[in-house]
């Protein structure tokens, strides 16, 4: 049998883990806790035209590392708190004050 042992940030071929989502740390005043907003297009279902959608997820943060501005890779988690389910994986990207 083979070990097949997932990490949560990224597998050896450099692809996402399972599930994983990218977006924009929203807010991050809380300890712990960050608020993501994933931004994506979708096709309106009747008139055709492509809609701007997001969605706001709550993630876990155990070192206070992201920041509000950061591009960042969350992961499914079992349920931390009653909202919130994901955990920050990676920080892509951050933010440039200017």
């Amino acid at each position: 049998m083979s070990d097949n042992t997932a990490t949560t940030t990224q597998s050896s071929t450099g692809q996402k883990a399972k599930g994983a989502r990218t977006g924009e740390v929203a807010t991050a005043g809380r300890d712990k806790t960050i608020k993501v907003v994933v931004s994506y297009v979708a096709k309106h279902p009747k008139y055709g035209k492509y809609v701007r959608r997001r969605t706001v997820l709550h993630a876990h943060d155990e070192a206070n590392q992201a920041q509000v501005g950061d591009r960042v890779e969350v992961v499914p988690c079992k349920p931390v708190s009653k909202t919130k389910s994901w955990t920050l994986s990676r920080i892509l990207e951050k933010h440039q004050a200017d």
